[in-house]
């Protein structure tokens, strides 16, 4: 098998064990006792398969359920759950239609009733009711987006323009209790950045959300701006909540099956948190002091880097980081890199990321094509393409990070 071949194996066996279903079952397991309705409200990239792996455990004791997911994300109708698609990373209008829909559902619920609330990685568009205008509030998330800011000033913003996050629609489902299951595409497993948090209690305060404001010169209208100063939950005693699956785990299994086709696997890190291109600069940079080694290795990362957009390309950080890459192994030999997004999407392209070896450069090269250049208009995705070097999985029911794997194979004595 080539070195290629056994990087997309372990790309879909990493992807396999990443799927929530299991993780939810199990889950499920701790489900209080519920005399009165069960109802169902699901959000984020994993919305459909969480919600379909609930039905399945729960049929008949749903009363009721909403599940709104990513565009292309829906894969068939779900008993007692009603589907919507809607609009990230930047929410829409479907975004907010769909979440007043949830909020209606579990408006006048009873003490003796649950809301069963799952939560996904991309909640934080998919699940938005705003207090301001939506135009403004695209604006701000755009804004945010091509500053750097990171996930977590991100949602800190977001929450406080929010009508559900920062454990606002918690408080929506009183006096029904809710049983959280979260699915956490954040390092450290943050309850109240996953989606914004919204069942959950917010430690993060109204001066840091004007912090960050002003740090970034984000331009705010007034409405906008005096938001950002009043305060969000900070306790909710009716919610339990439960968190399953995590970018670590996803590493773990793509360690497994580096052993398993004979590698040597190095885990360096499940917390990943730098730009893009310089992540990709990293790990050429190992793999041209690795070119004497002896035996087959594989150094695994995950977590998710950055992307400062400065030029008006198409791309995504997954790509971004293989391309960077590719310009520094091109001496190498039997050297492969590969950087996916665990939902099957990266950037607003339809490829999960891309996998470069040694001949990628000289191939783009060959076509006229800088990678510098590419890399200063932030067309990853289409230089990637140009080098029949995309992957493609299509949606993948899950969201845990990002995988960021370095092979290099040597033959056995």
């Amino acid at each position: 098998m080539i070195i290629q071949e056994e990087a997309m194996q372990i790309i879909e066996t990493a992807l396999h064990d990443a799927k929530p279903d299991e993780a939810v079952k199990r889950a499920l397991a701790d489900l209080p006792e519920v005399s009165g309705k069960i109802v169902l409200v699901s959000f984020g990239k994993a919305a459909w398969s969480m919600s379909a792996a609930a039905e399945h455990v729960l049929g008949d004791k749903i009363s009721e359920g909403i599940c709104i997911t990513k565009y292309g994300h829906v894969q068939g109708k779900i008993p007692h759950v009603t589907c919507y698609e809607a609009g990230h990373p930047v929410p829409d209008e479907n975004s907010f239609s769909a979440t007043r829909k949830a909020e209606a559902l579990v408006h006048n619920l009873s003490s003796d009733d649950l809301v069963l609330l799952l939560v996904s990685g991309g909640g934080s568009a998919l699940f938005e009711d705003p207090l301001i205008a939506p135009q403004e509030l695209q604006d701000i998330t755009k804004q945010l987006l091509a500053c750097g800011a990171d996930i977590t000033e991100i949602n800190i913003i977001r929450k406080r323009l929010s009508d559900v996050k920062g454990g606002k629609f918690a408080e929506k489902c009183r006096p029904a209790r809710v049983f959280s299951i979260v699915l956490s595409d954040i390092i450290g497993d943050p309850l109240d950045s996953i989606a914004s948090g919204p069942a959950y209690p917010d430690s993060h305060t109204c001066q840091e959300a004007l912090a960050i404001a002003d740090k970034y010169a984000l331009k705010l209208s007034d409405r906008a701006r005096s938001l950002l100063s009043v305060e969000t939950p900070k306790q909710l005693d009716h919610v339990e909540t439960r968190i399953t699956g995590s970018v670590r785990q996803l590493c773990r299994s793509a360690e497994n099956e580096c052993l398993r086709l004979g590698y040597q696997p190095v885990f360096l890190t499940s917390s990943l948190n730098c730009e893009a291109k310089e992540a990709g600069s990293f790990l050429a940079s190992i793999a041209r002091d690795h070119q004497n080694i002896e035996t087959s290795m594989a150094w695994i990362l995950g977590g998710e880097t950055i992307v400062y957009l400065h030029g008006s390309g198409l791309g995504g950080r997954n790509q971004e980081l293989v391309l960077s890459a590719a310009a520094g192994i091109g001496d190498c030999h039997d050297t492969c890199i590969f950087s996916i997004g665990s939902d099957g999407t990266d950037g607003p392209t339809d490829a999960a990321g891309g996998i470069v070896d040694e001949h990628t450069c000289d191939n783009l090269k060959s076509q006229g094509i800088s990678i510098s250049s590419v890399l200063a208009d932030n067309d990853s995705y289409h230089a990637l393409k140009r080098a029949g070097a995309l992957v493609v999985t299509g949606p993948t029911g899950t969201n845990v990070n990002d995988l960021t794997v370095l092979l290099i194979k040597r033959k056995a004595k």
